[in-house]
């Protein structure tokens, strides 16, 4: 049995096109979504918002990258549900938090929402 969404999809990508796009994909299906440009900004939102699942990129200017990020939310919020996107890396298994989900860029809808089912997370 899947589990709904507590509270809203933290979509976390420096391209600006490319955040609209899943951001606009994930609220259409009916999911609340929030959005950050860098890994720095959604720190700040993650501090203030109780959010179900991060959805990060890995390559994004600032302080950290996104499996860093992946990894400070996994160790302080382990019920919230990670999934990390690039189209330049693959990192395997031992580099991403327990229990993320990886997929390559560019991320069909499809898979996408297999990713968010598999993790429990419906609307």
């Amino acid at each position: 049995m899947a589990l709904s969404t507590k509270g809203p999809l933290l979509v976390v990508e420096d391209d600006g096109l490319i955040r609209m796009d899943l951001a606009d994909t994930l609220q259409d299906a009916g999911y609340a979504v929030l959005e950050a440009a860098n890994a720095d900004e959604a720190w700040a939102i993650l501090l203030e918002a109780d959010v179900s699942a991060l959805i990060t990129d890995i390559d994004m200017p600032g302080s950290m990258d996104g499996l860093e990020l992946a990894r400070r939310v996994g160790d302080r919020w382990p019920d919230c549900r990670i999934i990390v996107i690039s189209g330049r890396y693959n990192p395997d298994a031992t580099t991403l938090p327990v229990d993320a989900t990886f997929l390559i860029k560019p991320v069909g809808e499809t898979e996408l929402f297999k990713a968010l089912e598999a993790h429990g997370l419906t609307v």
